[in-house]
């Protein structure tokens, strides 16, 4: 896509401090990190979400993720991955983010908002989903 940041920085026009590329995937460092070898893991197909994505274009994500994660020596780290604005993501191309967490304030802080659960509730929503599997 001719205005995406991402497919700009595959092509060269933007440059990038590559960590990786296949025919299918690209890494590389991110610019505004959250913590020391923060990089983005990014599917060269472009799709804004992850359902706009083929099964084929996805395959060496994670895989990608963990080399990063152990090169950059990440004891913890987090890999996110969002999808729309509500979902705080930015930039409208596919993109998974591995975060090293090398103590309580570097890296990725979140929030877990747990609710309590009425199990009959869920058990309609588990034959729901369970159904369109």
């Amino acid at each position: 896509m001719a205005s995406c940041v991402f497919c700009k920085i595959v092509k060269g026009d933007i440059p990038s401090f590559k960590l990786f590329e296949s025919d299918k995937v690209f890494a590389f460092l991110d610019i505004q990190p959250l913590s020391r070898g923060h990089a983005l893991v990014i599917p060269k197909f472009h799709g804004a979400k992850l359902t706009d994505i083929p099964d084929d274009h996805l395959t060496e994500i994670l895989p990608v993720a963990k080399k990063i994660a152990q090169a950059t020596n990440a004891g913890d780290f987090n890999v996110l991955q969002n999808n729309g604005r509500i979902a705080h993501q930015v930039v409208d191309h596919v993109h998974f983010h591995m975060i090293p967490k090398p103590n309580e304030t570097e890296g990725l802080g979140i929030g877990w908002p747990q609710q309590a659960t009425d199990m009959d509730k869920l058990k309609v929503l588990y034959e729901e989903i369970k159904a369109k599997m």
